[in-house]
């Protein structure tokens, strides 16, 4: 199994100390989706997963979810966290292992969901439904020192539930002088870097590159070349890829599309380990 650059007490450690400068802005790497930002003093969360739920629940049978990487940190050592994402209903990024221990440690933090998905996200979760702050594609929303904007995320499809709310979120992350987007899981569809290209310069991409391929029976996302070819087309400062080793049967190495392509296409990219910060 993969260990974490960074891990338990370690980790802890580096996410605990002070920010060199006022507006300094750190990303670590969770595994799958998952980053923990640090804008100055300020820490969110974007779509944890820190259990091994879905590995429990799928051992008995014909799809494991075998985990390649280890946990980097127990969800209740994170505190002083003032935001948290789910940019979808699928557990790997509405994880109530991961959630609700996080949640606990940190009464304080906001939710933040796809408004679509708000009754689904309090049943899962256990908690009220009026608690979470939900977005929907083309709106906002700030909490704290973050502001969000919804973009609309096709995973497989631009899903939208019967009020014609988008259920799959991506979202563009405003916070100090930086801009990050954070894709959730998606295919391109037309439109979609044109939207992203409005809040230019976007600093950080956080792209999955998983890739779609149907024998595996779940929903799809960027490959790694699709992955760097969107970067470049809004411009982005940097693009770290994200979405693959934590499960055996649905992962990619950026060495294979991710890596050439953005070579290519002299497109600034940085591969993180699990555990790893960026810059």
């Amino acid at each position: 199994m993969i260990r974490p650059f960074l891990q338990d007490d370690a980790f802890f450690a580096e996410v605990a100390q002070p920010p060199a400068t006022p507006d300094e802005l750190r990303v670590w790497w969770l595994g799958q989706s998952g980053f923990l930002v640090r804008c100055g003093g300020h820490l969110a969360l974007l779509d944890p997963y820190l259990s091994d739920s879905l590995t429990k629940k799928y051992a008995a049978t014909d799809k494991p979810h075998i985990r390649m990487t280890e946990r980097v940190i127990a969800p209740e050592r994170l505190t002083g966290i003032e935001v948290i994402t789910s940019s979808h209903n699928h557990t790997d990024h509405l994880d109530a292992e991961t959630l609700r221990p996080l949640l606990a440690a940190n009464p304080q933090a906001r939710l933040v969901i796809p408004e679509a998905n708000r009754a689904f996200v309090a049943e899962r979760l256990g908690i009220s439904v009026s608690g979470p702050v939900g977005l929907d594609d083309g709106a906002s929303a700030t909490v704290g020192a973050f502001t969000f904007h919804g973009i609309a995320a096709a995973h497989n499809e631009l899903t939208r539930d019967a009020a014609g709310r988008h259920q799959f979120l991506g979202c563009v992350i405003r916070c100090g002088r930086w801009t990050i987007y954070h894709s959730g899981d998606t295919l391109l569809y037309d439109g979609l870097a044109e939207k992203l290209r409005a809040f230019a310069p976007i600093d950080l991409a956080l792209l999955p590159i998983n890739g779609h391929a149907p024998e595996r029976r779940v929903a799809g996302n960027l490959d790694g070349r699709e992955a760097a070819q969107l970067a470049h087309a809004i411009g982005a400062r940097c693009v770290v890829p994200c979405h693959y080793e934590m499960f055996a049967f649905n992962t990619a190495d950026p060495r294979d599309l991710f890596l050439p392509e953005c070579a290519r296409l002299r497109q600034p990219c940085r591969v993180l380990r699990a555990g790893e910060v960026w810059p």
